[in-house]
């Protein structure tokens, strides 16, 4: 909900150029910040806006790591739960209201009993979706960025040859099933998302500026760094054990 409220309040200036002088919460702390923080990064770099955007990217990632770290520790305390979230549906298996409330009780008390938020795992994307469109605003509504070129491909404008939205797509289905590694026999839901993610994101990223899908290849590429650091040991783990079950 915030992210389409964020998106709402700024589509209506989308043709507007962004300045110092453009008014409104969106415009002044989420659009304008960014637009020239890129433009600041790019004159460190010799004036290369690509560049520019692959640093900042790895710059907001870095900022918003805790966050990210949060979220792997939330999921793997969400897989550890799985057995017992299981064993409860069976003990309230029935639809009536009273047996749902109490199940969704227990759930809860659960939850509490080993500190786990089964919220937490949302907040990284509620905080990455404004800074993605804020990406595609500074984008479109700075000139100096949207016809800047890099590599075979024009900022503002789609990748002539589709390799960046095809990549972007490669590297989140390697991110999301780095992530739900051990957890796709127990959530069959999440399981699907493995899929769903990678393909939605290609679909969009045929259609929107080539800038915004480079940033979201450099973002996945250091998220797979990341979640190989976090989850090594469990990931080494896994693929021991799915090579020792292919020798039987």
């Amino acid at each position: 909900m915030l992210s389409l409220f964020l998106f709402l309040t700024g589509c209506s200036q989308i043709k507007q150029p962004i300045t110092s002088e453009s008014t409104g919460f969106w415009n002044q702390y989420i659009v304008y910040p960014l637009s020239w923080f890129i433009k600041e990064v790019a004159h460190l770099l010799g004036g290369s806006f690509g560049l520019s955007i692959i640093v900042v990217t790895i710059l907001i990632r870095l900022v918003i790591l805790p966050l990210m770290i949060k979220q792997t520790r939330s999921s793997k305390a969400m897989q550890a739960l799985q057995p017992q979230l299981t064993e409860l549906r069976k003990k309230y298996s029935s639809k009536d209201q009273k047996t749902q409330q109490k199940l969704q009780q227990e759930t809860m008390a659960l939850f509490q009993k080993n500190g786990v938020n089964p919220m937490a795992g949302c907040f990284p994307l509620i905080i990455q979706m404004p800074i993605l469109i804020g990406f595609y605003h500074a984008i479109s509504r700075t000139r100096e960025i949207a016809q800047d070129s890099f590599l075979w491909f024009d900022l503002g404008e789609k990748d002539p040859y589709y390799i960046l939205p095809i990549i972007a797509g490669i590297t989140t289905f390697i991110q999301q099933k780095m992530m739900m590694a051990g957890t796709e026999n127990q959530n069959p839901q999440m399981a699907m998302m493995v899929w769903m993610m990678p393909i939605m994101i290609v679909i969009f990223a045929f259609n929107f500026p080539a800038a915004l899908s480079l940033y979201w290849v450099v973002g996945n590429i250091f998220m797979i760094v990341q979640t190989y650091f976090i989850k090594g040991p469990e990931l080494k783990s896994q693929a021991t054990g799915n090579a020792g079950g292919a020798k039987k």
